[in-house]
Order: C-alpha cells, then sequence, then structure tokens
C-alpha cells in the first residue's frame, strides 16, 4: 500500500455533516490547489527515564488515554482505537476516530531509539486542510535521561500561507504536547520513579517540494 497521491486525497474531501469549526476550515481549505510543499514540525522534551523505559512508554496520537484539549477537539476527531505494533517495521496501524480513521505502516523501529511511519490513508474531514506524510519518534540517551524528539510532516492546503501556516504549525506542536504528557503518565504509572517532563522545545522546517 503506497501513500495516496494528491489527486487520490482530493477524492475524499467531504466535508463533515455537522457544522463544526473542522468542517468549515475543511471546506474553505477545498477552494485551493492542493500543496506539494513538505513543512515540519518539531518539538523536543527532556525526560528523566532511560531510552529503554521511554521506548516501553511511546505512545501514538490516538493511544493517549487523557482526553485532548478543546483546542485539539475543534480541529481534530475524537481518537477512539488503535491497532497494530509499533515497533514492528511493516506492521499496518490502523486509527479509528468518531467519524474519521487514519493508517500508518511503520518504516523504520530502531530499539530503543528511533521509530518512523508513513501516513498511508487519511480520513479525519480535515483533507482540505493538511495532509499528514509520514513522521518520527527520537528517542537519545543523555546525562541520566532522555531527549524525546517527535516530527511531523505535512502538507498545508489552506492560503494564504503565511497567516494559515502558524496555526497549522501550533496545532502540530499541541498534538505533540499531548502526546508527551500521555507518555509521562505511562511512565508515572510504571513502577520506577516518577519522570521529569521539561518544557517542550518547538522548531518548525520547511523542506522543498517532493
Amino acid at each position: 500500500m503506497e501513500p495516496a497521491s494528491p489527486q487520490a486525497e482530493a477524492k475524499h474531501l467531504a466535508p463533515s455533516s455537522r457544522f463544526t469549526v473542522r468542517a468549515l476550515f475543511n471546506l474553505v481549505g477545498q477552494l485551493f490547489p492542493r500543496s506539494d510543499r513538505l513543512e515540519a514540525a518539531v518539538t523536543t522534551v527532556r525526560f528523566d527515564a532511560p531510552p529503554e523505559a521511554v521506548w516501553r512508554g511511546m505512545l501514538f496520537y490516538e493511544e493517549v488515554p487523557r482526553r485532548p484539549l478543546l483546542f485539539l477537539r475543534l480541529f481534530l476527531p475524537r481518537p477512539l482505537r488503535t491497532s497494530g505494533e509499533k515497533t514492528i517495521v511493516g506492521s499496518i496501524i490502523r486509527c479509528e476516530y468518531d467519524g474519521g480513521s487514519l493508517v500508518k505502516r511503520i518504516t523504520r523501529a530502531d530499539a530503543p531509539h528511533r521509530v518512523e511511519f508513513d501516513v498511508l490513508e487519511q480520513r479525519l474531514g480535515v483533507e482540505g486542510c493538511v495532509s499528514m506524510g509520514h513522521g518520527s519518534y527520537d528517542i537519545a540517551g543523555v546525562d541520566g535521561g532522555s531527549d524525546v524528539v517527535l516530527t511531523t510532516n505535512y502538507r498545508g492546503h489552506l492560503r494564504p500561507r503565511w497567516l494559515l501556516r502558524p496555526l497549522e504549525r501550533y496545532l502540530a506542536h499541541a498534538v505533540h504536547r499531548h502526546i508527551l504528557a500521555g507518555m509521562r503518565e505511562v511512565l508515572a504509572a510504571a513502577p520506577k520513579s516518577l519522570p521529569a517532563l521539561a518544557d517542550p522545545i518547538c522548531a518548525d522546517v520547511a523542506q522543498p517540494p517532493h
């Protein structure tokens, strides 16, 4: 199964049947051509836990036990469940949402340091706004703890880009912070000392079109 092309994605640009902020943005986004420019949002956090422990507590957005903040619920459907093994190369991860779905494929899994994945299918009701590309988790041991780096690559379609890009990146970093907070809860529940979660360091990278 290969990542969907911009033309294939366009076939699934159906707005939600309910009037929501997400549906409104998605409807507006359909007025613009699909973008090929790949951009990235990067968030880094320091955990007071070794890479092996962080690896065991690694979560995808759909696995976080806590409810997403209101800001995330405005722009993304509610995650329900996920299936698949995220630490095995080639594994297909199927994520179900309230009114949507996402399918990922693990492309790299180097325990306990790195996981990469591609988004193969995206049906979240935001396809007119943004197309998810690929992402990664990097875990590096440092000073008795670990630096965890979450990266999300995406293509933003809304115009004007100078105005909408900051909102997209803020949303991506909010997703990262939600994931990292969930990982902290998982690690805290483990029979070990409570890992400290430092303030996240956020970075944004614009990459040339593919």
